[in-house]
């Protein structure tokens, strides 16, 4: 994993908005549609190629395919795997239980979306037998690359933990929870493995922060670190033999625009985080809600084999923030690590988790991304002492 040796690079979380054919593609295909698959690869494909070039002209250093090819950051797997079926009934957010009206509002703006809350369980034993469409993922975002003038500094690929599977795809089957939990690590390695082959390997596991206000809101925080570690073991379990430098870890609160009340503080959460098997760590810090985490990052600091990734663009507003701003956001960061060379510049979290619920208009999000760009280079003039 490269390092912000010689300046601040940039990066960002994953999910990238896909165009209204794609979506529309998607949806249907994880409904049971009759859908011409030819039409949904090719599409993807050329939308893998579109959003890779956008990040390059935008001045991503760090890229990667978008998740173009999958309905959902963690919901994908149920079509890659065997043993899902039926319906889970997750629990709504603590922020749609005290506030109603942002349930009805958010469900009139994305009245037609990819399953969420109602993704399929796990009815039988589950496995990961068939490679092939991560495979033909790879390869797509493979020849993205190719067809690039000059290669990006580096290449990421995102892949869901076995805790955010876990809490979304819920458990019908096995006898406990950590059962569930870790018969997932022990398959989801292998698509770890495939994808820590020729990319740096991106764990999406906003379970670790975001399900101390969903599925365990009945649960005391010191019951929540308890179940967290768990998780963090299990994934540990499936990234057994993948170079701990090869490894960036996602976490965050939730990718919405709530109120964020009952979100765990990252005090709390960081011990957990940092015994992950990973050697960068990808947190939300531009939202309201968490933009003074930094000070417990600085009481705790960051362990030295972690880079961190802060979130210092919001994925959640159409505001595209000020060169200005990302750059204190990044000496801040920077701050609190001790290291200017184990900051990478990144995004709270991705800007299309779910197909058809994209919150950022997608020219937005390249504006974003380029106000990214300038605020690193200006955050790097100052921590590197340049004119």
């Amino acid at each position: 994993m490269r390092r912000s040796d010689d300046r601040i690079l940039t990066t960002h979380v994953g999910s990238l908005p896909r165009d209204a054919a794609l979506t529309d593609l998607l949806i249907r295909n994880e409904a049971g549609d009759a859908v011409d698959q030819a039409e949904l690869a090719r599409h993807s494909e050329t939308a893998v190629r579109h959003v890779v070039r956008q990040q390059v002209a935008s001045g991503v250093d760090v890229v990667n395919d978008g998740e173009q090819p999958r309905v959902g950051f963690q919901t994908y797997v149920a079509q890659r795997m065997t043993g899902f079926g039926g319906e889970s009934s997750r629990p709504r957010p603590r922020d749609y239980t005290d506030f109603p009206s942002l349930l009805a509002q958010h469900r009139q703006r994305f009245p037609r979306r990819s399953k969420v809350s109602n993704a399929p369980q796990a009815i039988t034993e589950i496995r990961y037998d068939d490679l092939a469409p991560a495979e033909e993922e790879c390869r797509m975002f493979r020849a993205a690359l190719g067809g690039l003038g000059k290669p990006p500094v580096e290449a990421f690929m995102t892949a869901a933990s076995p805790g955010i599977i876990a809490t979304t795809l819920l458990n019908a089957h096995y006898p406990s929870h950590e059962a569930y939990v870790f018969a997932l690590a022990r398959e989801m390695r292998k698509e770890y493995a495939l994808i820590a082959r020729d990319f740096i390997l991106q764990i999406d596991a906003p379970d670790l922060a975001m399900e101390r206000s969903v599925l365990f809101h009945d649960k005391s925080n010191a019951e929540f670190l308890e179940i967290a570690e768990m998780h963090v073991a299990a994934l540990n379990e499936a990234l057994a033999g993948i170079p701990r430098e090869r490894v960036r870890l996602h976490c965050c609160w939730g990718n919405y625009d709530g109120p964020h009340i009952h979100d765990i503080p990252l005090a709390e959460i960081l011990p957990v985080l940092v015994q992950a098997r990973a050697g960068a760590l990808s947190m939300e810090f531009a939202n309201p809600r968490h933009q003074h985490e930094y000070a417990a990052l600085k009481r705790a600091r960051l362990p030295a084999e972690f880079v961190l990734l802060p979130g210092v663009i919001d994925s959640t507003t159409n505001y595209v923030e000020h060169p200005e701003v990302i750059a204190n956001r990044i000496c801040e960061a920077v701050d609190a690590v001790g290291d200017r060379s184990r900051v990478i510049a990144s995004s709270d979290c991705g800007f299309g988790t779910f197909a058809g619920s994209e919150l950022v208009a997608a020219d937005v999000v390249w504006a974003k991304l380029k106000s990214l760009r300038q605020g690193a280079d200006i955050a790097t003039r100052r921590l590197w002492g340049r004119a």
